[in-house]
């Protein structure tokens, strides 16, 4: 599994759909990047001002995320996202 350092933090990306409501399949191509996901793991969090600050999300939570933002990594056949705490939006509940 991935340890993520600092402040970053790992996503699963939730999986959209590949049909709309109507029944047409949309190509690979046509569909939004999601900006949902799961958080996997947690870095250990930044220092700031010579202060460590902890994560605010934890494991588990569901996120969503800005929309360009991260590095996507393949581990295990597992696709993840690797982002920055400040990358995340806000945690739904």
């Amino acid at each position: 599994m991935l340890k993520p350092l600092g402040d970053r933090v790992v996503l699963k990306v939730k999986e959209e759909e590949a049909t709309t409501a109507s029944g047409i399949v949309l190509p690979g191509s046509a569909k939004e990047k999601p900006q949902e996901g799961e958080v996997v793991a947690v870095g250990s969090g930044e220092v700031v001002d010579g202060k460590k600050i902890e994560l605010e999300v934890k494991v588990g939570d569901k996120v969503v995320f800005s929309k360009y933002s991260g590095t996507e990594i393949k581990v295990d056949a597992e696709e993840y996202l690797i982002v920055r705490q400040s990358d995340i939006l806000a945690i739904v509940e």
